[in-house]
């Protein structure tokens, strides 16, 4: 009966429970008009879908394909949807066999372009199946693009993934995704606020949207234009104290330019699944070390890389002079080379010393390489 994200009716609701509601809606005894911010117009459409609502046909229809309707205070409903406030779903039409609330515990959402690039849809399917292999479902819209990537790359590790929709949970949509849909039915959940059989327009997929923010710990945005639902969610995802994350893409690629915009902003960037969970986990769950390949001249002390220095590219160089440029004694100076020596680094040449030969060196140790 109530539209999704209706804050002015979330409101009602909340003073005066479901039932009550429901019947001033349904009566005219003059109580509905005295709800605050009520209007004639207003009651006018919603008595329209009061008449039209058939709770008994919606909940036999729901468990025709194996779901069920869970409301808050039930078991299975996840609190954390309650911090929106007014603009709380009613209830979740929810299809699979996995408990939702236990699910939602530990869930990510991974969202973004529909038009997505290759690189996007790596990128969303790399993140998928690292969160689903993590221990983490992986939440999104199962549209065309970021969001099927995303769901096929966590049901590909075996993992666990939530779908949530705006359309009724009976409904395959988009069309081209119905295979995608039954396997999330088999091994993950289907979530959607409409009633089954209901069909998604334009504003439902934007008010969707809050559903899957509030219901992660972060959303990390792959791809998305300026004018983006995705960034919505994000940003949905901050006023709510979620993180909001970004993957970045190529600067002249209109489809990475909202997700730079919102990195400009609040959000946090990453550029692999570790460093998601590092946002999102738990104390100590940290992303490794990164740093670059451990050259054979990062052993040595500063004396030995110094004398090294000092070594033309190429000719021969006698140790006096080397001295003097490493600023060390002769002796040392000698010293040290003979240990360059043995590690390979340099060859004697009669009196003076060279570089080994690059034939004979495979690494560029004595400038660090690259």
């Amino acid at each position: 009966m109530l539209e999704p994200g209706d804050e002015r009716a979330g409101g009602w609701l909340r003073r005066t429970g479901p039932v009550e509601l429901m019947r001033r809606l349904s009566v005219e005894d003059g109580s509905a008009e005295r709800l605050p911010g009520m209007t004639a117009a207003r009651l006018g459409g919603y008595r329209l879908r009061a008449a039209a609502v058939e709770p008994e046909r919606d909940l036999a229809e729901v468990a025709a394909v194996g779901g069920r309707f869970v409301c808050p205070g039930d078991r299975e409903w996840p609190s954390q949807l309650d911090d929106l406030g007014d603009a709380r779903p009613v209830g979740l039409w929810v299809r699979g066999r996995p408990d939702l609330r236990l699910w939602s515990l530990r869930s990510v959402a991974v969202v973004g372009a529909r038009a997505c690039t290759p690189y996007g849809a790596h990128m969303a399917a790399t993140l998928g199946s690292g969160l689903a292999e993590r221990g983490w479902v992986v939440v999104s819209g199962a549209a065309f693009g970021v969001d099927g990537a995303a769901h096929r790359g966590a049901l590909a590790a075996g993992g666990a993934t939530t779908a949530v929709l705006a359309c009724g949970v009976d409904v395959p949509y988009p069309r081209g995704h119905a295979e995608l849909l039954g396997r999330l039915a088999q091994q993950g959940l289907i979530v959607a606020e409409l009633p089954p059989s209901s069909h998604p327009t334009r504003s439902r997929f934007i008010l969707r949207n809050r559903v899957i923010a509030a219901l992660t710990r972060g959303t990390v945005v792959v791809e998305a234009e300026y004018r983006s639902g995705s960034l919505v969610t994000a940003r949905q995802a901050q006023r709510l104290g979620r993180f909001a994350i970004g993957v970045p893409g190529p600067a002249t690629s209109g489809l990475s330019a909202g997700v730079h915009e919102l990195l400009r902003g609040e959000g946090v960037l990453v550029t692999d699944v570790d460093e998601v969970v590092e946002l999102v986990g738990d104390i100590g769950d940290l992303p490794p070390v990164r740093r670059g390949p451990v050259l054979p001249r990062d052993h040595l002390d500063a004396v030995a890389a110094r004398v090294l220095d000092a070594l033309p590219y190429q000719g021969v160089a006698h140790p006096r002079d080397l001295a003097r440029t490493a600023g060390t004694s002769a002796d040392e100076t000698l010293g040290r080379l003979y240990e360059l020596h043995s590690l390979g680094f340099v060859e004697r040449e009669g009196d003076g010393w060279r570089l080994t030969l690059p034939s004979a060196r495979n690494d560029d140790a004595r400038r660090g390489g690259t």
